[in-house]
């Protein structure tokens, strides 16, 4: 098992993970997920295949959502139900910021649930106020750093 513990920086906004596989990466977005209350944005960034998905996984499982977490790639936005609502999008096949607003994004975040967008830097412009950034990042031997900055 890799290295679960962190490295905060020096003002303790920023903490970063290592993670050697899919169950570490859930682990360490179940820590992150009781940092969450109602109304969180969270931005998801890291090219394809990285492990967002993944991350999202562990997030919702932490926060009592019971069935399948799946990447709403083709959908748009998925909404799970636990603890808090969770809306899920995926920005990844967004062409402009209007498709967003067309399916309710801007009601959406900072509801009384916790939003979580993949290919969260597509969506920055739509978001005027601060969010928590998870950035992962892949790294040689199947490992993946996790970078958490707070809002």
């Amino acid at each position: 098992m890799s290295d679960l513990s962190h490295t905060p920086s020096p003002a303790q906004r920023r903490e970063c993970f290592i993670s050697a596989s899919a169950d570490e990466t859930r682990q360490i977005a179940s820590r992150f997920a009781a940092q969450l209350q109602a109304g969180d944005c969270v931005l998801l960034m890291g090219e394809l295949g990285a492990g967002k998905t993944t991350f999202v996984q562990g997030l919702a499982q932490a926060l009592e959502v019971r069935e399948p977490v799946r990447s709403p790639t083709f959908v748009l936005m998925h909404e799970y139900h636990g603890k808090f609502p969770i809306y899920h999008f995926d920005a990844y096949r967004i062409r402009n910021l209007d498709e967003l607003r067309e399916i309710g994004f801007e009601e959406t975040v900072c509801s009384q649930g916790i939003t979580v967008v993949e290919w969260g830097e597509k969506t920055e412009a739509l978001v005027t106020f601060p969010c928590w950034r998870v950035e992962i990042e892949l790294l040689p031997e199947q490992k993946r750093r996790i970078i958490i900055a707070a809002p």
